[in-house]
Formats: C-alpha cells, sequence, structure tokens
C-alpha cells in the first residue's frame, strides 16, 4: 500500500445478503451507507426509527433499489452505497479510548479523526486504553462486518513485551491453547523477538478479537504483559513511517484492493 494521504492527528456468502429482485437485507444496506454498523442498524429498527416507503420497519426487511428508506425522519440517499469507502490506518497510543464517549473524560481515539459527511467513522475492532498499534476505520459497515466476524478469521498480529522468558512448555500451551473465562484461546503462532534485560518480546498472531484475550493468555501462563502493540490486522500492517497519534487514509486504489482481497463488491 504505497499511494496515501498523511494526515496527523473465507468466501463470501452472497446468498445470505442478495434476494429476489436484488434487494437486500435493510440493515446492510444502512450499513453500506455509512450510517452504522448493521448491530446499530437493528438497534434503529427495533427501536421504530427506520421506515421503508412510508411504513415502519422490521427485522427481516429487505429491500430494492427503488425502495424509499428513511432514519429518524430523513431520506437515505442511495447514491452513498455506490461510493467507494473511506478506510483510515490510525496509529492509535496508549491513553486512548475507542468510543466517543467516556465517563471518565478520557482521550479519545476520534477525537483525532477529520470529520466525515453523511456517515461516521467505524472501527474495525478494538484496542484497550492500554494498548497501542493499527487502529482500521472506515465508513463501510459491510467492510467493518466483514474483517471483525468470526466467520472468516483474520489474523491480528501483536507485539508483546513480557518481563522474563517464555519456557518452552509455555510456548507450547500458548500455541495448543489456554482455557480463559470465556473459552480456550490458542495462537496460530508465536515468536521470539529479542529484548534487552529483564524485558522480552515476542511476535504473536491470533484469529479472535475477545476482549483483552492477549494480556489473559500471558496471564495463564504466568507472564503480565507490560507492552502490547497491534501490528498487522488481515492484510493490513502498520505502515513504519507512521507516527503515534497520526493516521494516513488509503488512496482509493488500495481501497479497492482490501475489498477485492475480503471478495466484497467493488465499485
Amino acid at each position: 500500500m504505497s499511494e496515501r494521504r498523511r494526515k496527523r492527528a473465507a468466501p463470501a456468502d452472497r446468498g445470505a445478503e442478495s434476494g429476489p429482485q436484488g434487494t437486500q437485507k435493510l440493515q446492510k444496506v444502512l450499513a453500506d451507507a455509512g450510517l452504522g454498523s448493521r448491530r446499530e442498524m437493528e438497534a434503529l429498527v427495533q427501536a421504530g426509527q427506520v421506515s421503508v416507503n412510508g411504513s415502519p420497519a422490521r427485522i427481516g426487511t429487505r429491500v430494492g433499489p427503488h425502495d424509499l428508506i428513511k432514519v429518524k425522519g430523513k431520506i437515505v440517499r442511495r447514491s452513498l452505497q455506490q461510493r467507494l469507502p473511506r478506510v483510515l490506518l490510525y496509529y492509535k497510543p496508549e491513553g486512548e479510548i475507542v468510543s466517543r464517549a467516556d465517563p471518565a473524560g478520557r482521550p479519545s481515539v476520534f477525537d483525532r479523526l477529520p470529520p466525515v459527511r453523511g456517515a461516521k467513522w467505524l472501527t474495525i475492532g478494538r484496542l484497550d486504553f492500554n494498548t497501542s498499534g493499527l487502529l482500521i476505520l472506515t465508513t463501510s459497515g459491510e467492510l467493518a462486518n466483514r474483517m471483525m466476524h468470526p466467520r472468516y478469521a483474520l489474523e491480528r498480529e501483536y507485539a508483546v513485551r513480557v518481563l522474563g522468558h517464555l519456557r518452552a512448555e509455555e510456548l507450547a500451551r500458548l500455541a495448543a491453547g489456554v482455557r480463559l473465562d470465556d473459552g480456550v484461546a490458542r495462537c496460530d503462532s508465536i515468536q521470539d523477538a529479542g529484548g534487552e534485560g529483564a524485558n522480552h518480546w515476542y511476535h504473536l498472531v491470533i484469529r479472535e478479537g475477545r476482549k483483552r484475550v492477549v494480556r489473559r493468555m500471558f496471564a495463564a501462563v504466568g507472564h503480565a504483559v507490560s507492552r502490547l502493540i497491534r501490528v498487522r490486522f488481515g492484510s493490513v500492517t502498520l505502515p513504519r513511517q507512521l507516527r503515534r497519534g497520526h493516521f494516513l487514509e488509503l488512496a482509493p486504489q488500495e481501497t479497492r484492493r482490501l475489498l477485492a482481497s475480503l471478495e466484497l463488491k467493488v465499485s
């Protein structure tokens, strides 16, 4: 991915998406229009804030290209669906939350992002307050859903710093799977990345995004994580030249390549 605008700061299941006469699920259409995630759109439908052709929409409603959709009384411009989505790569520093509101008033990643007209930024996965690294944001609910959905099990790679070295049996346990309070978690690979003094680095690849799963995996084998950086999500790698607290926006051709790699329709 070489052409960017620099600024501060598994196969597709098409049968489930398309229906008779080219209709699609309402929540997918709204998400594709950049109005939020599918889950958020379903909540709006359940709250009675979405109508189709003047009638209240229901979960499971399908719509075609000529149906009139309104959200909170405002018409959804179907032309939005034909636009190429925007994609940002943000180098999240420690000390920021991945949320738009926080009762404690902590800094948010959204404070640093550029405005987007007619849509909103959706995060592809999350990073906790004390974790840094690659955070991907997009205006496409479909892209966000595809990259996060467990069905597609995209790789996430992390650089992990711990105190001391992991023994061979501890590395084997991480590869075989460790039992956490919400189920077994395992890594696809773990590599020794060296270190100096008491601290040691490892590179870990997993295919899930449970809350604080990497920290909990290392705790399960007796090691506390002192630093955690996400360096890759799927085919997208944290750019070496990107500084913390800054973002890059993918150029159109890079966005098209990303969509094609995920078997999503490229406009």
